[in-house]
């Protein structure tokens, strides 16, 4: 009798797996069925739960980690989508979850990343792996950089003709605060190490892929370089090296590489949004002396400060040039995009506005 009710429970739960309430006996007897059963899955069903979890704050991060890694073992995955301004980023519950959740959170690290700490000291899981980029590449990284005519400017020249002794002392700590430059990713030199930093740290992770990360990042090293060739050869060539954002500018990285000169309304990790009318005269000024042919300005931004430097200029008839920061990427698994194709995009937004 006793046989034949064991065996009635292990048919019943075979048959219905959602419905419990048995002996430890019988439950054993259900786990031993279900594995048999997962057996017969076949590899292209298994879920993401089998791989290595991966993930990115920002696209080029992602692209980057992702072209590195075989895709059947990890999952990449990319915290920000394109509708989110990584300066004002924010996680949610379920972004907490997640980075808890994974097996390595790769990070840039700087003013927009000021979240993760946070998220980090009261994270579940303390065996989380973490990698914040701009701490190996701290060699490269540079201060956040305010040239002539940048809204700051002029901010401080009004502060310093503030009476207002509290004033005064605000506006001076203020200028001697001291902020990193984050955009590390949109120089190609950078970028190499970049690869670089990040493959050791998937090697660390699991290295039976090491051979294929390795082999995966000298592609893309090649690549990068041969990128960056262009690069040099269009700047050589250029009618004039000045470039003028009526707009953020974060390619400081990019210009330095190639001894470029830029005038910006706001620096890098500006907030603004709304340029002063001191800074749309120096800006419409400078295209005038300078006889530019070209205003710059960010893909996805506020063009309406382009629009009104244009508009202030003399000749009016300034035809203008779209730079992409990757900071806010539309994309999905169908399209053609990547690192690198954008920063072709970005070559010929170069060539256009130095010529």
């Amino acid at each position: 009798m006793k046989k034949f009710f064991n065996a009635f429970c292990l048919f019943f739960i075979i048959t219905f797996p959602c419905i419990g309430l048995f002996s430890c006996a019988n439950l054993k007897n259900a786990n031993n069925a279900t594995s048999n059963n997962e057996s017969l899955t076949s590899s292209s069903e298994q879920t993401t739960n089998d791989k290595i979890k991966i993930i990115t704050t920002i696209f080029p991060i992602y692209d980057i980690t992702k072209s590195l890694v075989p895709n059947d073992k990890y999952d990449v995955s990319l915290l920000l989508d394109s509708s989110i301004d990584i300066h004002n980023f924010q996680p949610t519950a379920t972004d907490i979850i997640n980075i808890a959740n994974s097996n390595l959170f790769i990070y840039i690290g700087g003013e927009s990343d000021k979240w993760v700490d946070k998220v980090l000291k009261t994270s579940q899981n303390k065996n989380l792996n973490t990698l914040n980029l701009m701490e190996p590449l701290a060699h490269l990284v540079k201060e956040e950089e305010i040239v002539e005519g940048m809204e700051h400017e002029h901010d401080n020249e009004h502060n310093e003709e503030l009476d207002n002794e509290h004033n005064e002392e605000h506006d001076e700590e203020h200028h001697h605060e001291i902020e990193n430059d984050e955009h590390i990713w949109l120089s190609l030199k950078n970028a190499k190490e970049l690869v670089d930093v990040i493959a050791e740290k998937l090697i660390s992770l699991n290295e039976n892929d090491n051979d294929i990360i390795l082999k995966n990042a000298a592609t893309l090293k090649s690549k990068i370089d041969e990128l960056d060739k262009k690069y040099l050869e269009v700047v050589n060539n250029a009618q004039n090296k000045i470039l003028l954002f009526a707009d953020r500018f974060p390619f400081r990285y990019l210009v330095d590489d190639y001894g470029l000169t830029y005038f910006a309304a706001f620096s890098g990790c500006s907030a603004e949004a709304e340029a002063s009318f001191e800074t749309v005269a120096f800006l419409a000024k400078k295209i005038d002396e300078l006889d530019l042919k070209h205003i710059c300005a960010m893909i996805g931004s506020n063009h309406n400060i382009p629009e009104t430097v244009k508009n202030t200029t003399k000749n009016k008839n300034q035809d203008f040039v779209y730079f992409n920061s990757m900071e806010n990427v539309v994309f999905n698994d169908s399209t053609n995009i990547s690192y690198i194709k954008i920063m072709e995009d970005n070559l010929s937004s170069l060539e256009k506005a130095l010529n």
